[in-house]
């Protein structure tokens, strides 16, 4: 296990640095200049030229990047290039929108997708069964803003019971009035990724019922229901376990779409705005985040897979 665990941990620091190389190449060939844009229209190029050789943007490729890359393994993802403001600590701030916005959807998608995708599974070439697979197909190709338009228009409009935008000038220092602000986000992010998870279920169940364990309990007087709870389900949940992982990066992409669409100060609203503004080493330090915390939650995900699993530890 600890010899795995080792593998796994390599494989993650080795798509970390891949990763950050190519963060830092593809926002280099972007167009235009940051120098300029830092100057404004009317500056002279003297201006520009003094930003530039300030912020280091003329130093060859591979000396910004062996700057940047050992700032970021000092713990320093460096300042922004328009604010002067530590990159980190506005990570900080906003990752107190983000990632209780990213839990909130997850628990959503867990909510919807296990009760339905077991429910539909068993019954399964019945009207019920058949109505809740195809309306979770159907769900699932939902673009998430049109989803999040369409729960604004009845949550928020026609039955005013949610805020249609923003997020308390306080923050979480009023957690009722927090928690009401991301309800519809997470809501809308959670009802498009559980119905893509309630599949996964489903095609878990199925296989999990056809398993010749559940069949001998079966056999021995219990329902298929019994049969699949007592039996059945360990197996369902490392097919989710999995899955799960998957999950996080369609998370993340949709919080940085609702963020824009329901005006929360989130990393992704401001990952988007710095992209505009071409704040370079700010969007360098908001892209390594977020693909690193995907990268780790998949390394996580692979070590409890290989903790409750005992097939995957006896072939060691």
């Amino acid at each position: 296990m600890i010899r795995y665990a080792l593998t796994r941990l390599a494989l993650l620091l080795l798509g970390l640095f891949v990763a950050s190389a190519l963060i830092f190449l593809t926002l280099r060939v972007l167009p235009g200049d940051v120098a300029q844009l830092i100057a404004g229209i009317d500056s002279s190029p003297e201006q520009v030229a003094a930003i530039r050789e300030h912020l280091g943007l003329g130093q060859p490729l591979p000396v910004q990047y062996l700057s940047w890359i050992g700032g970021v393994l000092r713990g320093d993802l460096g300042t922004s290039l328009l604010t002067g403001a530590p990159v980190a600590t506005q990570l900080a701030e906003k990752a107190q929108v983000t990632i209780p916005l990213g839990l909130m959807a997850m628990t959503v998608a867990l909510l919807i997708a296990l009760p339905f995708g077991v429910v539909s599974a068993l019954r399964r070439g019945r009207r019920d069964g058949t109505a809740l697979s195809v309306g979770a197909q159907a769900i699932a190709a939902v673009p998430v803003v049109w989803a999040g338009m369409m729960l604004v228009l009845v949550f928020a409009v026609w039955l005013g019971w949610l805020p249609a935008q923003g997020f308390p000038r306080g923050g979480w220092s009023d957690p009722a009035a927090a928690l009401r602000a991301l309800l519809l986000p997470a809501i809308t992010i959670g009802v498009v990724e559980g119905a893509m998870l309630m599949r996964f279920v489903r095609s878990a169940t199925l296989q999990a019922t056809g398993q010749d364990f559940v069949r001998t309990a079966a056999a021995k007087g219990l329902t298929r229901t019994q049969a699949l709870i007592r039996h059945g389900l360990p197996t369902v949940g490392l097919s989710i376990i999995t899955v799960l992982g998957l999950q996080v990066a369609g998370i993340i992409v949709g919080a940085v779409v609702i963020e824009q669409l329901f005006s929360l100060p989130g990393i992704g609203r401001m990952l988007v705005e710095d992209v505009g503004k071409r704040d370079l080493l700010k969007v360098q330090g908001e892209l390594l985040v977020l693909t690193g915390f995907v990268l780790v939650v998949g390394f996580v995900v692979d070590l409890v897979h290989r903790i409750i699993d005992p097939r995957q530890r006896e072939a060691e």
